[in-house]
């Protein structure tokens, strides 16, 4: 039996949100026990030029809303990228896997052809459906979610692939 777009997409997005949920319950936990400020935490990057724990959880969600959104020809949430948290990025966290579970598979089976018109900077580039989930939004979710992280691991959060993979 063929693999669907909803296969690919939403369960995808909620065990990898799921996943990431737990990482920061870590980390929470990790910044208590060692009288860490979770804000620390928080603003930390990997290198001046990369983003901050808070805005590459932020993003990651937003990847998660918004691809299995375009996907079924809908509008995604907005959320105005204000968590200060731990506990507000995870809320963020269970806002989008809300969300993305009110999809169903008939909403985005057979989106693999529909146009999908990304606005980047100042230009528009679109993709079919296939290509845009496979090369430029399941990337770009796994990326923010690896970089999240790996700034958490840099920071001596007791993580490892286990919670990163979760259970299979």
């Amino acid at each position: 039996m063929p693999i669907s777009m909803y296969q690919v997409s939403v369960p995808v997005f909620v065990k990898t949100l799921v996943n990431l949920a737990a990482i920061l319950d870590k980390s929470a936990a990790f910044a208590a026990a060692r009288k860490i400020d979770p804000s620390v935490l928080l603003a930390y990057r990997l290198a001046p030029d990369m983003l901050n724990l808070a805005r590459q959880v932020q993003i990651a969600a937003d990847h998660a809303k918004r691809a299995p959104a375009r996907l079924a020809g809908i509008e995604a949430p907005v959320y105005e990228d204000n968590e200060a948290s731990f506990a507000d990025l995870k809320a963020r966290i269970d806002k989008t896997i809300a969300f993305i579970n009110t999809l169903k598979p008939g909403q985005i089976d057979g989106s693999e052809a529909r146009d999908i018109t990304l606005k980047i900077g100042g230009s528009s580039q679109t993709l079919n459906g296939q290509a845009y989930l496979l090369h430029n939004a399941l990337p770009n979710f796994f990326f923010h979610v690896t970089t999240a992280y790996a700034i958490l691991r840099h920071c001596g959060v007791e993580i490892g692939k286990k919670d990163f993979i979760g259970q299979i």
